[in-house]
């Protein structure tokens, strides 16, 4: 019998701790953290993973560096709620207050811990839906932004077809198993790329400890992604799990001005997704490097156009003389192997022979950025004014003015 009841009691302390952890609910082998993130020291070889699909992201320049099925579309658990907090803090305002309905405080799986008619912010909201993945706290969101789950899905999905993303779908602001909620471990990296350029996004994720106020209750809320505060530069994002998913987790990393997102979806157990995401950190810290190359784009095709621009023939063109430009140059680095860096190269090629008329603005040629053989990056080479093509009385003008000037010239050598 009183076994029985410390049992109960026990339980009882469970449920009324004033600190929150979900989203991890099941119990599984115990781990230290230290010990797998010593394990991945200086990972030179391709990581192999025990994820269904990975994904390495640079955030700069929006390549990706490395992936394991980054485009099969996949389950993603609770990495949902980072795109029902986008539309949240994009449709919404932090101070508002909402009143929690009877269907969002009965949500299950992973709670905030939510009562009908609780009084709660928007902003505290938000730090339950992705510090400790509350599905109470998103099905209150989706309702106070459009009045229903389904009518928030539907924002969602118009937020995925904003951003591009070709292959996700939303059902849910959760991401309980459905089977039309899927993304991809690649889309999910772009997705949360957007999310980050949010400051309160950013804030909020790359927080580990916060205090709500639940209608006059608090409760203190711990981040459930155990890589924040514990994994040099990490700054977020979201943890996930479902029997149908699996672990999934998305990270944010900035190390020496190189930010990276690496997403990992379908592990076994919370040591894997763990392991697998440190293993992909520091394959990318370890192997990649960022290069600076808009000044040496500029370099190149200065020195080019001076030797080359005047041998390019122009027939029929009012001007003789084709200008050329550079297109905008709107990725000024490149991420590379790092051994990969003396293997960079810049060609040029440009038409040879040119009909007029030209358009100003036509694209002329290409200015290639070349990596160990491979096209890194391509930017157009344009003419810099319109060039109105030779009429028939354009012809007889410029025989006429040629005449003239030969006359001169034949004038001024008799004298």
């Amino acid at each position: 019998m009183k076994k029985k009841t410390l049992i109960l009691f026990m339980i009882l302390c469970i449920f009324i701790s004033n600190t929150v952890h979900a989203d991890d609910q099941i119990e599984e082998e115990e781990y230290k953290i230290e010990d797998i993130i010593e394990a991945s020291n200086s990972p030179k070889e391709e990581p192999i993973l025990n994820a269904r699909a990975a994904v390495i992201y640079d955030r700069r320049t929006n390549e990706i560096l490395w992936g394991k099925k980054e485009n099969e579309r996949r389950p993603m658990a609770s990495t949902t709620k980072i795109m029902t907090a986008i539309v949240v803090l994009e449709n919404g305002n932090l101070k508002d207050i909402v009143q929690v309905s009877k269907k969002a405080a009965g949500t299950g799986g992973s709670r905030l811990g939510l009562k009908a008619n609780d009084k709660v912010s928007v902003q505290d909201l938000l730090y339950g839906l992705l510090l400790v993945s509350g599905n109470d706290s998103a099905v209150a969101l989706a309702e106070y932004i459009a009045g229903s789950v389904e009518g928030f899905a539907n924002k969602m999905n118009e937020k995925a077809q904003e951003l591009g993303l070709e292959n996700s779908h939303f059902v849910s602001p959760h991401g309980l198993d459905m089977k039309e909620h899927y993304t991809t471990a690649y889309e999910l990296a772009k997705l949360t790329d957007y999310a980050l350029e949010n400051k309160k996004f950013a804030e909020i994720v790359n927080t580990k400890y916060y205090t709500v106020n639940l209608g006059g209750r608090t409760k203190n809320l711990s981040n459930t992604n155990e890589l924040l505060g514990n994994l040099e530069g990490v700054n977020g994002v979201k943890t996930g799990f479902t029997n149908g998913a699996n672990r999934c987790l998305v990270t944010s990393v900035t190390r020496n001005d190189m930010s990276i997102i690496t997403v990992v979806l379908g592990a076994d157990t919370k040591k894997n997704r763990t392991a697998d995401s440190i293993k992909l950190i520091e394959y990318a810290y370890q192997n990649f490097k960022e290069v600076k190359i808009d000044e040496k784009i500029k370099n190149e095709f200065e020195d080019w156009k001076e030797k080359n621009e005047n041998n390019i023939i122009l027939n029929k063109g009012f001007s003789k003389k084709l200008k050329l430009q550079l297109d905008e140059i709107e990725q000024t680095h490149i991420a590379i192997p790092k051994e990969k860096e003396n293997t960079i190269k810049v060609q040029i090629d440009v038409l040879p022979f040119i009909e007029a008329p030209v358009e100003k603005k036509q694209r002329i040629g290409n200015l290639k950025v070349i990596v160990d053989s491979k096209n890194k990056l391509i930017i157009p080479i344009l003419s810099e004014e319109e060039i109105p093509r030779m009429n028939v009385m354009n012809y007889l003008f410029r025989l006429v003015r040629n005449n003239v000037l030969y006359m001169e010239k034949v004038n001024c050598d008799k004298k």
